[in-house]
């Protein structure tokens, strides 16, 4: 682990196993994967070596950071798994790999990506609704690409679905930077206590 203030914590990134349209989502991936090597903190990911996961894990090991590809065994063709990553766990349903993505992160960005990002990113702002964890969730809102969850979102509390305290359960910001300083803040706080999956 790099030498930062926030040595031996671990961040899981949701991001697309496609570049996208906009040439804005791949420059913020770049940003975060450089930023959060910089910081000390490790990147736990789909493993893949295409689209903005390939290019967050290339980014992140460029400025010497510690990369983690978590990808069940089916997925490990099809995801082109990243040959120069640091770590590998294979696992053997996708279930266990969100189970472990779940396990190994301090936190979680959720970054543009397609259905299997909005399943993520859904699951661990659900699972701390249900009072699961307690660990931070940021959304990192590249260029409108957080719209569709947080539009979701806001028809369920509009509809009396939810509480205008899911609001509470995650912070959004359009600026990589920001979410690279808030997750370099995990570092001075104690690990959350609640994690009962």
């Amino acid at each position: 682990m790099m030498q930062g203030e926030a040595k031996g914590r671990t961040v899981t990134v949701f991001c697309g196993a496609h570049l996208g349209r906009d040439v804005r989502y791949l420059q913020a991936i770049q940003s975060l994967g450089a930023g959060l090597a910089r910081a000390g903190v490790r990147i736990a990911y789909g493993g893949g070596s295409v689209g903005l996961m390939g290019a967050l894990a290339d980014a992140a090991l460029a400025n010497g950071g510690e990369v983690l590809g978590i990808v069940p065994h089916f997925m490990v063709q099809s995801e082109r798994l990243h040959p120069g990553i640091t770590e590998v766990e294979v696992t053997d349903s996708l279930h266990t790999r969100k189970q472990r993505m779940f396990e190994v992160a301090d936190g979680f960005v959720s970054m543009p990506g397609g259905i299997g990002t909005l399943d993520e990113t859904v699951e661990v702002i659900t699972w701390r609704q249900l009072g699961l964890h307690e660990k931070p969730i940021f959304l990192c809102d590249v260029a409108g690409s957080a719209s569709p969850v947080l539009r979701a979102i806001e028809a369920a509390i509009s509809r009396g679905f939810a509480p205008p305290e899911v609001r509470d359960l995650f912070q959004v910001t359009g600026d990589v930077s920001v979410v690279v300083e808030r997750v370099r803040a995990l570092a001075s706080a104690p690990p959350a206590t609640a994690n009962r999956l």
